[in-house]
């Protein structure tokens, strides 16, 4: 683990020569406190304050440091990847598949007893092609019927104690008939040598089926296997949503705008008025107010009804694309309010994970306008520690503690002047005046007159 970690610290080293403390860029910071001192790789969720405190429409000023303030190797992560929360890992049934003696893996038909709730009872294989069978599994059928939600990954348990290296392709199916290919070539290793061991279990999946079949690539030969764990992908709404409400200025009739202040990754919109109403909406946004308006989503019509019993309201809109504009403007279609309504701008907290490096206590420093986070290669770590923690390692959490703490405050936020434009002019409006000036001078020497 720390071979690992170190090895991806030395691609930071030269920027964290460039600076003896580099936070000095950016407008303030927060503490972090780490559940695991020692843990190496941490996860943290952004909160309000991070996000206000952000300009780039990229949130690229957002970095974590340690106390001698060198940027660590650090990546933002959206609220919905695996490595931003907690993993979720579920154990699957699972059933080897005969070898194909002469026969090739398409030829293989199964037939199968389900269960009532749909999950693979028994299976039974048939091969297209006659052929005498061999007791060496040729690939695994994995049931996936009963989860609800897509699969990462798959991990892979074996017990052996001879050296593998093997190669796979991984088919899905919802029927057990028509199979879809999905991935092609994973390896699969297990080596060992002067007492130390490189595994390779994990198979990337990032897809949503019932069945799931790995079948080897040439002549490899497959391990024994003993279990298989599924990642499962977060699903969206288990994840919390957090809510910007603004009030908005009238504009043209029936148009309102708002200013978000900060850099949340938008994703749904709703609205709430003081009474009952129903109205068609169109919300528009834009990062500038130079620019021109954006739809992002509508029009969809909202309502709250108000009765004796309950209140009831319509549901809330995606936005296909999450954005950070600053600028939001609500368009009504058919009534035209004369009171804005509150809009309500809704985001999932993203995370940074990143590598401990140097001595804490690491700090999150956020707001800069000449500062920009280069994101590292954390997952491609993470994903081989994993390998060597086992399957339900994460990274450890990590969370911002206090209120904020000054650093270069506003000025990190001020617009750059641009000094060299500025001289260069300087120095044409001064070529100008000295030209100017010799000219003038010149004409008003009055010309010699010869003697005669």
């Amino acid at each position: 683990m720390r071979t690992l970690i170190a090895a991806l610290s030395l691609a930071a080293l030269p920027s964290l020569a460039l600076a003896a403390d580099a936070r000095q860029e950016y407008r303030q910071q927060w503490p972090l406190q780490l559940s695991q001192p020692q843990a190496g790789a941490y996860r943290v969720l952004l909160d309000e304050a991070v996000y206000r405190s952000a300009v780039s429409p990229q949130l690229a000023d957002v970095q974590v440091f340690n106390a001698q303030g060198q940027a660590l190797p650090t990546t933002l992560l959206a609220a919905d990847q695996p490595l931003a929360r907690e993993a979720q890992w579920q154990t699957l049934t699972w059933f080897p598949l005969p070898a194909l003696a002469g026969a090739a893996a398409d030829d293989l038909q199964l037939l199968t007893e389900r269960n009532t709730d749909g999950s693979v009872r028994r299976v039974e294989a048939r091969l297209g092609r006659s052929g005498a069978g061999s007791t060496q599994a040729a690939g695994w059928l994995v049931d996936a019927s009963a989860l609800h939600v897509g699969v990462q990954a798959l991990r892979l348990d074996w017990q052996t104690q001879t050296a593998l290296q093997a190669r796979v392709r991984v088919e899905a199916s919802d029927d057990l008939r028509q199979w879809q290919r999905i991935t092609d070539d994973v390896p699969l290793v297990d080596l060992q040598h002067d007492g130390q061991r490189l595994q390779q279990r994990r198979i990337e999946i990032g897809h949503q089926a019932k069945y799931f079949r790995i079948l080897p690539m040439g002549a490899d030969a497959l391990p024994a296997l003993s279990a298989v764990q599924a990642e499962l992908v977060p699903a969206a709404q288990s994840i919390d949503w957090r809510w910007q409400s603004l009030g908005g200025a009238a504009g043209k009739p029936g148009e309102f705008e708002y200013r978000l202040e900060g850099r949340f990754p938008i994703a749904q919109v709703d609205i709430d008025t003081a009474d009952n109403s129903v109205v068609q909406w169109t919300l528009l946004s834009r990062d500038d107010a130079s620019q021109p308006w954006q739809v992002r989503a509508g029009p969809w019509v909202a309502y709250q009804v108000q009765d004796a019993a309950q209140r009831r309201r319509s549901q809330t809109q995606a936005l296909p694309v999450p954005s950070r504009d600053r600028y939001w403007k609500l368009v009504a279609g058919q009534a035209q309010p004369s009171v804005a309504p509150t809009l309500k701008l809704g985001y999932q907290p993203e995370a940074l994970v990143f590598l401990s490096q140097g001595e804490g206590p690491y700090s999150v420093a956020a707001g800069s306008v000449r500062a920009a986070r280069s994101d590292a290669p954390v997952g491609t770590v993470i994903a081989q520690l994993r390998e060597q923690q086992g399957a339900q390692w994460q990274p450890a959490l990590a969370t911002l503690q206090g209120p904020a703490q000054v650093l270069a405050g506003d000025a990190a936020v001020a617009p750059q002047r641009d000094w060299k434009r500025w001289l260069l002019w300087g120095l044409l409006v001064l070529g100008v005046l000295v030209v100017g000036g010799f000219a003038v001078s010149v004409l008003r020497q009055k010309p010699g007159g010869a003697a005669g």
